[in-house]
C-alpha cells in the first residue's frame, strides 16, 4: 500500500467519489424523527472532523504514516477518539444517508467504518513506530466510536 500509505488514500478517495454518488436505493420513507438524527449526527461528524483537522495543525497528512517531525495530539477531540477525522466522515456519511433516506448511504457508512477499522490498523503500528507514549494513549481512548470502540 506504499511507503506512506499512498494504497488507503486512493482507495478511500475511491470509497468517497462511491458515497457521493448513490443513488437512493432502496426508495424508503423514514419518519421525521430519524432524519431529524441524521442532521444532527452530520452536524456532529463536523465537529469531530474538524476538530481533529484543527487538532492536528502541521501534523496533518492525508496519508496514514505520520510526519517526520511531528509531535503525537491527544487533547482536544483528539481525547474522546483517536481518530476523529475518520470518526466524523463515518458519522457524516451515516447522517447524510440518513437525511436523505438513503439506505444505501446507510450501509456505505458501514462499509466506511470497516474501512477506516482496516487503514487504522497500519497507522496506529506507525504510530507505534514513531511515538512512544502512543500505546499507553490507545489504552485511555477509543479508536473510532467515542467510549464505545
Amino acid at each position: 500500500m506504499g511507503k506512506r500509505g499512498e494504497g488507503w488514500f486512493v482507495l478511500q478517495l475511491v470509497l468517497f467519489a462511491v458515497i457521493l454518488l448513490a443513488p437512493r436505493v432502496p426508495a424508503v420513507t423514514l419518519p421525521l424523527w430519524l432524519r431529524a438524527l441524521g442532521a444532527v449526527t452530520l452536524a456532529g461528524a463536523g465537529v469531530f472532523g474538524t476538530g481533529g483537522v484543527l487538532a492536528l495543525g502541521r501534523n496533518l497528512t492525508p496519508f496514514p504514516k505520520p510526519i517526520e517531525g511531528g509531535e503525537l495530539v491527544t487533547t482536544g477531540v483528539y481525547s474522546i477518539v483517536r481518530h476523529p477525522i475518520y470518526t466524523g466522515l463515518i458519522l457524516g456519511t451515516l447522517g447524510w444517508g440518513l437525511l436523505r433516506a438513503n439506505l444505501l448511504g446507510v450501509m456505505l457508512a458501514v462499509v466506511l467504518l470497516v474501512f477506516f477499522d482496516l487503514k487504522s490498523r497500519r497507522e496506529e503500528q506507525w504510530l507505534r513506530e514513531a511515538y512512544a507514549s502512543y500505546a499507553a494513549y490507545q489504552q485511555r481512548v477509543r479508536k473510532l466510536i467515542p467510549w464505545v470502540y
